[in-house]
C-alpha cells in the first residue's frame, strides 16, 4: 500500500441552528421518537453520533481513494465521494467526462452542484469534496481539504496540512471551519 500512513479523521461539527429541527422532523414516521417535533438532548446526542460515524466513514474512504492523486502531485485535482442512503455505501461521484479540462475551482462548483441535486432527491446521506492547495499564497504548507456535509445538519471543512516523503504523506492535525449548507439545505440568511 505504498507505505501511506492512514489518516484518522475525527469529525468535527456545526449544527445548522433553527434548520436542524423542521429537517429532521421531515420523512419521519407518525409514531416515531421524534413524530412531536422535536428533539431532546440524548434524541440530538444520538443523531449527532449517526452523523459523526457516516462522515467519518465517508471521509475514510475518499481519503483512502484520493492519497493516490497526492502522491501523484499532477493528478491532485479536485474529487466528490457520496454516502448513499443506506449509510453504509461510500461511492465516487464520476463526473470526469463532463469537468475534463477545467480548472479546479470550476469542478469544485460543478461538484457542489450535482450534489445539491442528488441529496435534494433524497438519495444520499453525506457528499464530501477533496481538494488540495496551499494554506495561502505566502506558505509553501500543502493542505488537504475536505468539504463535507450531512443530510442531519452537520457541514464544514477538514483543513489537514501534509508533507510527502518518500512515498509516504505524513499528516498535521486537522483543522475544522465552519461552512454554509450548500448541497441537503440553504442556509437561514445571516446563518454561517
Amino acid at each position: 500500500m505504498l507505505g501511506i500512513r492512514k489518516h484518522v479523521l475525527v469529525a468535527t461539527f456545526s449544527l445548522f441552528t433553527m434548520g436542524a429541527t423542521v429537517s429532521l422532523a421531515q420523512e419521519l414516521p407518525a409514531s416515531g421518537p421524534l413524530a412531536d417535533g422535536k428533539i431532546s438532548e440524548e434524541e440530538l446526542a444520538g443523531i449527532l453520533a449517526t452523523a459523526q460515524q457516516q462522515l467519518i466513514r465517508l471521509s475514510d474512504a475518499a481519503t483512502e481513494e484520493y492519497q493516490q492523486a497526492i502522491l501523484n502531485a499532477d493528478q491532485a485535482m479536485p474529487s466528490a465521494w457520496m454516502l448513499m442512503k443506506d449509510g453504509k455505501t461510500v461511492k465516487r461521484l464520476n463526473l470526469d467526462g463532463q469537468v475534463e479540462g477545467m480548472p479546479a475551482a470550476a469542478k469544485i462548483r460543478v461538484y457542489r452542484a450535482a450534489f445539491k441535486s442528488v441529496a435534494r432527491k433524497g438519495e444520499i446521506n453525506a457528499a464530501a469534496i477533496l481538494y488540495t492547495g496551499r494554506l495561502s499564497e505566502q506558505s509553501d504548507t500543502e493542505v488537504l481539504v475536505i468539504e463535507h456535509e450531512h443530510r442531519l445538519g452537520v457541514s464544514g471543512n477538514k483543513v489537514i496540512g501534509y508533507k510527502v516523503d518518500g512515498g509516504d504523506i505524513a499528516w498535521a492535525a486537522p483543522v475544522t471551519q465552519t461552512k454554509p449548507f450548500q448541497w441537503f439545505y440553504d442556509a437561514k440568511e445571516g446563518a454561517s
